[in-house]
């Protein structure tokens, strides 16, 4: 039996179509997956995003624990509230998880993972805690007792703040990747969208009179699938698509999340260096009709490659994705995409294809 967030009963009475995701009953669209999408980048809308999972980091040993834990280094973070997106990498360099890592003192830190990866990514930092001395005296703890709603789009923030009394003094200074503990509540100046916005974890209990607080805001619900083509235009990577545990993450888009300008000796670094990356993700728009997916064939000049993600991007009105092709492939090359057993034409562009509502390539 899926898992249920504690608004299942709100997606239920407000008519979303749910589906099965990483185990969990989720709403995939509420009427309109192309009206969500367009609602979100011109207005703002809310997502249920309560089956990722908030662990906390505690203890006098979390900075190092995390410094070995990740491929991002936490030592950048000194200024309270700031956060990180980082790969949990394995001893062969894959990816075990993209995740967020929020900064409130030296031994208290906040991390965001995948609902479909978060079992796997507990037991991994549990295992890498023991095998530090003292068991890296920090302590590990998943935090269901929390949902998370996501307010994203150019008018998300006024309506989070008339929607949450006292929220904006606490978060209007926040920065693009700055979080604010305010109670019980934590605003995270975070997304997946390309838009401005929050993304609130608070009590799972408060979850429902928040998200009806919200919608008497205007604040319109949202599903997964728009989520997906609101990402993509935002060139925001998805685990499980464009990398795994078998994905080399220099090949996969994320080597500014990589710190390896210092001798830190984090799990994976090793392997990077080993093995070099043969291969690069790009973004590509399709010149020709047809719409784009994952794991369709791509031919360069130097040699073939794959999509990873792709879709209709409904704020471009075109076809695009991400591909991982040989290295050597630049932005405004042209490559073909076999699509039913014919060759389109699709062009490299620069990512972002969206962002903040404006078109970029």
């Amino acid at each position: 039996m899926s898992k249920q967030t504690p608004l299942h009963a709100i997606h239920l009475a407000s008519g979303a179509k749910l589906v099965d995701f990483a185990g969990w009953d989720m709403p995939i669209h509420y009427g309109s997956q192309l009206e969500e999408h367009k609602t979100v980048r011109a207005d703002a809308g809310m997502f249920d995003v309560s089956h990722m999972l908030p662990i906390d980091i505690s203890g006098a040993g979390a900075k190092a624990f995390l410094q070995k834990l990740l491929a991002n280094d936490v030592a950048r973070l000194s200024e309270t509230g700031k956060a990180l997106y980082s790969c949990m990498l394995n001893e062969q360099g894959g990816v075990v998880d993209d995740l967020i890592t929020y900064y409130f003192a030296e031994d208290f830190y906040r991390i965001v993972v995948n609902a479909g990866t978060a079992d796997k990514d507990v037991a991994w930092m549990r295992k890498q805690a023991a095998s530090m001395p003292g068991g890296g005296n920090v302590t590990i703890t998943p935090r269901r007792d929390f949902a998370i709603i996501a307010v994203q789009g150019p008018n998300a923030k006024a309506k989070v703040w008339a929607a949450l009394p006292g929220s904006q003094a606490v978060s209007e200074s926040l920065k693009y990747f700055q979080a604010a503990l305010w109670g019980d509540f934590t605003l995270c100046a975070t997304g997946y969208t390309g838009e401005q916005g929050f993304e609130i974890i608070l009590p799972a209990h408060k979850a429902v009179e928040v998200w009806n607080t919200l919608a008497a805001q205007g604040v319109a619900p949202i599903g997964l699938g728009a989520r997906d083509t609101l990402r993509l235009e935002a060139g925001m990577n998805l685990y499980g698509a464009d990398m795994d545990d078998s994905a080399h993450p220099l090949e996969s888009g994320l080597g500014w999340t990589i710190a390896m300008k210092d001798e830190r000796n984090f799990v994976g670094r090793a392997a990077l260096e080993a093995n070099p990356p043969q291969k690069t993700l790009v973004g590509i728009v399709l010149e020709e009709r047809g719409v784009l997916r994952s794991h369709m064939q791509v031919f360069t000049a130097q040699g073939e490659g794959e999509t990873t993600s792709g879709s209709f991007a409904p704020s471009m009105n075109a076809s695009i994705a991400f591909a991982r092709v040989p290295l050597g492939v630049n932005v405004g090359d042209t490559v073909e995409v076999d699509i039913r057993g014919k060759r389109l034409k699709a062009r490299v562009v620069k990512m972002p294809f969206v962002r903040n509502g404006k078109v970029l390539v």
